[in-house]
């Protein structure tokens, strides 16, 4: 599947025209119809990978699981009597990673 078909597929889920979507993202009209033929610059990709909340490999088509972090909040992999300073330091720098992550996502839907 194409960038394009999979963009194609996430606006028919959301309910939305890829034209609306193109102008929500501040894309040109019918541009992204360009994206059959050829590749999307990589700052338009992250605008639509932010949009749908999915990664830029699944819109690549690299990956079947939009959101690596998709399945994380039923996950009950820690044991916390038995992580390390570590182990600590690394969950730290991934949830400060998360909320950087929301802050942009934030910022862009307040656009």
């Amino acid at each position: 599947m194409t960038t394009f078909e999979i963009v194609k597929k996430l606006c028919a889920e959301q309910g939305i025209a890829m034209t609306d979507l193109e102008e929500r993202l501040n894309f040109g009209k019918n541009s992204m119809y360009t994206w059959k033929k050829s590749s999307p610059s990589t700052d338009k990709l992250q605008k639509v990978a932010d949009y749908f909340h999915v990664s830029v490999d699944y819109l690549l088509g690299r990956t079947d699981i939009k959101s690596p972090l998709h399945e994380l909040e039923d996950a009950q992999f820690l044991d916390i009597d038995g992580l390390t300073p570590e182990d600590i330091a690394k969950v730290e720098s991934v949830i400060e990673a998360l909320k950087e992550a929301q802050r942009r996502i934030d910022k862009f839907e307040n656009m």
